[in-house]
């Protein structure tokens, strides 16, 4: 099987799962217990925790959590007042935002133009919270982060980042309130995730408990904690390697689809991401004739909704072209022959429905 689907989920590396393993086989302690082998625990929880900040702005505390999704929701639904977001949002804020909505706050979905950047808005002066991602999941747009958190500010509201796809990758402003990580896609386990919390950012608790993360209740896995840790330290040590390599995939790539079309701005992208389309292709067929081809259809958290995706028509995609668009990721373990080779098999399965 020929994997290309990063933005999904990204392989385990090695190193996290040899970061686990002593707290799966033989280490069992509750990190949140006061004996020896809770402390022990607890500083394992500790030291990932630092690895995590290594690659985050000063001022700030990690809070671990299950993953993106609980930190978004935390995010949004432990802030008050009115929310304005970005139509080429994850679900995880569309979905979250428009639930509180229905529960009566104002919310204001801004456009993006035709590249999927977002203009830099007027906000409204009653807007309390600003949430945009750093790198699109879908299209891997970066948005101009820096200046939307300054207008945000300037407006006296928090600024909210959804880093999960830029974390360790695209450098993240300074000037955020909040950060949302998630392991699994940094080569880290799935079940994990992370919130940035600038000092002096106080939200209302979305899960009640212990209180064990400071505002986020629940007992904290060392074995995730450490898996999670080790591989934000290697997107540190490995962070020029893995971008030279990520270059080199990306000019593979983009060589062996010369006649696709590119969905969303060639020059402001993450280049693991390749979002591209062809007329007429019949997605569904394409998939089954490359069955041994990990690649999606586009995100994979609305695979099966039966929904063209909400992102290629936030950037005036027409229904048609959104379904004939297909996404493309890769990184780190991805070799230039196997990249080589799944994209020849695509190209041919595509040009057999010409």
């Amino acid at each position: 099987m020929i994997y290309l689907d990063y933005q999904a989920t990204t392989p385990l590396a090695p190193e996290a799962l040899t970061a686990m393993v002593p707290w799966l086989e033989t280490y069992h302690a509750n990190p949140h217990a006061s004996h020896r082998p809770g402390r022990a625990a607890k500083a394992a929880v500790e030291v990932a925790r630092d690895q995590l900040a290594a690659l985050l702005p000063p001022g700030g505390r990690v809070v671990f959590t299950s993953g993106a999704t609980e930190s978004l929701n935390w995010a949004i639904k432990g802030s008050a007042g009115p929310i304005a977001t970005v139509a080429t949002e994850h679900a995880a804020v569309l979905d979250t935002v428009g639930a509180e909505a229905r529960r009566g706050r104002h919310v204001a979905v801004l456009p993006v133009a035709a590249d999927g950047r977002l203009a830099l808005p007027a906000l409204d002066p009653s807007v309390r919270l600003v949430a945009a991602m750093l790198v699109n999941n879908e299209i891997g747009i970066v948005q101009p982060i820096a200046a939307l958190a300054a207008i945000a500010h300037a407006a006296g509201a928090m600024f909210l980042c959804d880093a999960v796809q830029g974390y360790g990758r695209v450098p993240i402003p300074e000037t955020v309130d909040l950060i949302a990580l998630s392991a699994h896609k940094i080569h880290g386990p799935k079940g994990i995730g992370a919130l940035w919390v600038r000092d002096g950012v106080t939200l209302e608790p979305l899960l009640h408990g212990g209180d064990q993360e400071g505002g986020r209740s629940g007992t904290l896995s060392p074995a995730l904690c450490a898996g999670f840790g080790a591989a934000a330290r290697l997107m540190v040590e490995r962070r020029d390697a893995d971008a030279a390599h990520v270059e080199r995939l990306w000019q593979i790539a983009t060589t062996m689809l010369a006649e696709w079309q590119i969905n969303g701005s060639v020059a402001h992208r993450y280049h693991g991401n390749l979002n591209v389309r062809r007329e007429r292709l019949d997605v569904a067929r394409l998939m089954s004739d490359c069955r041994d081809i990990a690649f999606s259809a586009g995100s994979a958290c609305a695979s099966g909704s039966g929904r063209s995706s909400h992102v290629l028509r936030a950037i005036g995609l027409s229904e048609a072209q959104a379904r004939s668009s297909i996404r493309l990721g890769f990184g780190r373990y991805t070799s230039e022959d196997d990249l080589r080779t799944g994209l020849a098999a695509i190209v041919a399965a595509a040009e057999r429905q010409a």
